[in-house]
């Protein structure tokens, strides 16, 4: 009896879980919008994606990387045309959230521990 009760009891606790939403495959394409502080000034980056290929445009220049899907909320991306030994290294995009035309991500290079974050917008 005490088995059973406690069983109910951590399934009350779960189903009371308000897990956050993760509609990625709304993400896999189309333009995006990522702004964030560089040196104390607001930069915002522009990038076309489909599924296999990212445009990014970035003051004024444009760098194009390819993109594998690891599952439906991560990726990799890596730069088709590096041009420093920095650039060559790969990036782990994970989607933490989705929301109706933003979403949450985590990123680091490929391996890497330290983890950031940001927040995209689909604006096509």
């Amino acid at each position: 009896m005490a088995r059973i009760t406690f069983s109910f009891f951590i399934f009350i606790a779960f189903a009371g879980c308000d897990l956050p939403e993760r509609n990625c495959a709304d993400f896999h394409t189309g333009t995006f919008e990522f702004k964030t502080f560089l040196n104390g000034e607001l930069a915002k980056t522009t990038f076309i994606r489909n599924d296999s290929i990212e445009i990014d445009y970035f003051q004024g220049k444009s760098d194009t990387s390819s993109v594998r899907w690891i599952n439906e909320c991560e990726y990799i991306v890596q730069k088709l045309h590096p041009k420093s030994m920095a650039e060559e290294k790969a990036i782990h995009m994970k989607i933490l959230t989705t929301d109706k035309n933003t979403y949450t991500f985590e990123y680091a290079l490929v391996g890497a521990s330290n983890k950031q974050r940001g927040t995209a917008k689909k604006v096509k």
